[in-house]
């Protein structure tokens, strides 16, 4: 019997081999169920080798995981224990599946199993992160007999996603459950915490709690922030009279206030020109404050970001930066970035009082706001920093010009950006491929297409070679503008300079080239990607057929999708096909699809009708793909027994004894193809269709191998459809 590893690395890997040709990520296919099947795993199920199997997979590979953990738990008698359920929930929250393990903590519960306190920890953890805070609370409280193992750290997290979030019954219950226990608070839960009280006028209850806590020695905080929080929420709800009062109770519990803490209240009272009390309030920070200490509320302060908790970074950082105290410039980096999510406002704002002090940002920091300055449709401001900077010099590289450069292109500044690259010039800097790629594809979005040639033109007269990226903004923009010849031509130049096209080249094209209904122009290059790679070919194959279709070439895509061999045509791009023919209501040229196919890959034609049945219950198009269903089921031959399934039964996975579509005796036999086999098999399709042309498709050959077989004519009307372009034989 061979050891439990080696199965769950055989089935991971045929389900990852299986799942790689679905488009456009890995996902659970009923198909995938047919492959499990076929390697004949379910008598050695067991809840170890599931979760082996789940371990195995790829983070990005979480539909997988969850698809075999559902699967594997149809056999009957199966049942998980807590390492299996372990094993999905850490697969489930790496990846943020929240609805998913939601229903898998359900099962959990109701088989009342108990997980280790790792596992909640982490889940705890990630839900916060995920801004899922209630959750994570939720979850806290299922298991708050583990709170003590949960750790204080992620206690006080929690605390303070709570509070920052707005849910303050559900912080209370963890302040509460975390004093009892004896937990320690530190300063980020305790501070928010305790803020939160200040802003809604509960002084009081702030001095006692601090009483409280301090009497339990569950405290680690730094007094002097708690301080400042305190009095900036007190003074935040109008309440300087409170904040100046305060300051003496809080020094008497070692909560010093330094001169962060006395501005705050000052700056209060000044703004309802209490001029009597200011002076009082300074005269008292003279004798008896304390100069802040700078790594405190660098800690602090990056901490909050850490967490996320912006809006408080924010906040503190104006007290600091307003008050002209001292701040780091790692800190002044983090909150210009950060903040500018939120309020580029408040992260301009930093960024001049970092230029005041004759500190520049980091070049990281200026791109996270470039990014969320576009992001809030603020080029006015976007350009007016960069005005600044320039004027300090902080532009002197290629670097930071091509930074420049790219988000004034994103924010439709254009003509700026020109200014920019006149700017370079005369600093004697050359642009570089990228540079002149953010000018061109900015022209190419405002429909400047002779701008962005001139650039093209000027890029390669100054020695600049254009790469993947610089031909894919051209054939794009010439493709949607119906100039897909001209984007030919750039194809073919590709190919003389030695840069290799991409996935986004053959797709403009290919679409460019059917909207201009150059229909052989597109096979050509269509086989141009099966020359260059099979799993190319495979990626853009759905697309193409997809644009045919919408020019009404129906007999020509069902005629491409049957002459090319499975390594290609993969049968979600049947599916997809056959969707988009129930939906236009071209049951005819359906039915004609499926009766080919069944003619020349029975097991495929199982594999489309699974998938069918699935979307009839998973999607709002039922009512056309069950229209659909319903002619199949007239009009081509198959086992009757199959209609007698229910569409749901299709949506977790197939019993071994599923009927299947009638197919030939020895297609039901052919043996299931090795991993390392189907390797092989890939890479002979891929060398033998680098010979492939346009005239290939009417030669005849073996099947096996060859990218396109000949079958057996079908009577397939063509009164809607006469392609000149393709050989008789395919008509």
């Amino acid at each position: 019997m061979r050891p439990v590893t080696d199965i769950a690395t055989r089935i991971s890997r045929a389900l990852i081999s299986a799942s790689n040709q679905a488009l456009p990520n890995p996902i659970w296919t009923p198909s995938l169920e047919q492959t499990l099947h076929r390697i004949g795993c379910r008598d050695s199920l067991s809840p170890s080798l599931v979760s082996r199997v789940i371990d195995s997979f790829p983070s990005s590979h979480h539909s997988l995981a969850l698809g075999f953990f559902n699967w594997a738990s149809q056999k009957p008698g199966f049942s998980y224990d807590s390492i299996s359920y372990q094993s999905i929930l850490k697969s489930l929250l790496s990846s943020r599946q929240f609805n998913a393990i939601e229903t898998v903590l359900k099962q959990v519960k109701a088989q009342k199993l108990s997980l280790d306190s790792s596992v909640y920890r982490f889940m705890i953890t990630s839900l916060i992160k995920g801004k899922k805070t209630q959750n994570a609370f939720r979850v806290f409280n299922e298991v708050n007999s583990l709170s003590a193992e949960l750790g204080s750290e992620l206690c006080n997290s929690l605390l303070a996603a709570l509070v920052s979030d707005g849910h303050f019954a559900d912080s209370q219950k963890v302040f509460d459950e975390m004093f009892q226990k004896g937990i320690v608070f530190n300063t980020l839960g305790f501070g928010l915490y305790v803020w939160s009280l200040c802003k809604n006028g509960e002084m009081n209850k702030v001095l006692s709690l601090t009483d409280e806590v301090k009497e339990r020695s569950a405290w680690d905080v730094n007094g002097s922030i708690i301080a400042v929080l305190v009095v900036h929420g007190l003074c935040f709800s109008s309440r300087a009279s409170e904040a100046f009062w305060v300051l003496d109770e809080l020094r008497s519990r070692d909560c010093k206030p330094d001169f962060i803490a006395y501005r705050i209240v000052a700056e209060a009272f000044t703004m309802t020109n209490n001029v009597a009390e200011r002076e009082l309030v300074l005269k008292k920070k003279r004798k008896l404050g304390v100069a802040p200490r700078s790594n405190d509320y660098r800690e602090f302060i990056l901490g909050l970001i850490m967490e996320k908790r912006i809006s408080e970074a924010r906040d503190l950082g104006e007290a600091i930066v307003s008050g002209n105290f001292p701040i780091e410039d790692d800190v002044l980096n983090a909150l210009i970035g950060s903040v500018s999510r939120i309020n580029p406002g408040s992260a301009i704002m930093f960024l001049n009082h970092m230029v005041e002090k004759g500190r520049l940002p980091t070049l990281s920091t200026l791109s996270n706001l470039s990014k969320n300055l576009c992001k809030h449709s603020k080029g006015d401001e976007l350009w007016e920093v960069y005005q600044v900077l320039s004027s300090h010099g902080y532009f002197s590289d290629l670097e930071s010009y091509n930074v420049m450069v790219s988000f004034l292109c994103r924010a439709g500044r254009l003509r700026e950006a020109y200014k920019v690259l006149q700017e370079m010039k005369a600093k004697g800097l050359a642009p570089n491929v990228l540079f002149y790629n953010h000018l061109m594809e900015a022209c190419c979005r405002e429909d400047l297409v002779r701008p962005a040639k001139r650039l093209w033109d000027e890029m390669f007269a100054n020695g600049c070679p254009g790469n993947l990226s610089t031909y894919n903004i051209l054939i794009g923009k010439l493709s949607q503008i119906g100039e897909a010849k001209e984007a030919v031509h750039l194809f073919h130049r590709m190919a003389e300079k030695g840069v290799t096209p991409d996935v986004t080249t053959y797709t403009t094209l290919l679409e460019g080239l059917c909207e201009e209904s150059d229909f052989k122009s597109a096979f050509e290059i269509f086989n141009k990607s099966v020359e260059q790679d099979v799993r190319l070919a495979q990626t853009i194959l759905n697309s193409f057929v997809m644009h045919l279709c919408r020019k009404g070439q129906f007999l020509v895509a069902s005629k491409l999708l049957c002459v090319l061999n499975t390594d290609i045509a993969h049968s979600d791009t049947h599916v997809a096909m056959l969707k988009w023919l129930a939906d236009a209501k071209e049951i005819e040229f359906a039915i004609n699809h499926i009766q080919r196919v069944r003619e020349t890959s029975p097991l495929t034609l199982q594999a489309i009708f699974s998938k069918l049945v699935t979307t009839v219950s998973s999607t709002s198009r039922s009512d056309s793909i069950g229209q659909l269903l319903h002619a199949i089921k007239e009009k081509v031959p198959v086992d009757r027994n199959i209609y007698s399934q229910q569409p749901h039964e299709t949506t977790n996975s197939i019993p071994c004894d599923t009927p299947t579509l009638e197919t030939s005796h020895s297609a039901h036999n052919k043996p299931e193809p090795t991993l390392l086999q189907h390797q092989r098999n890939c890479k002979k399709s891929e060398n033998t269709a680098n010979s492939v042309s346009f005239d290939s498709m009417t030669r005849r050959g073996p099947k096996q191998h060859q990218l396109y077989d000949v079958h057996k004519p079908m009577d397939i009307p063509t009164s809607k459809l006469q392609p000149s372009f393709l050989p008789n034989s395919m008509l």
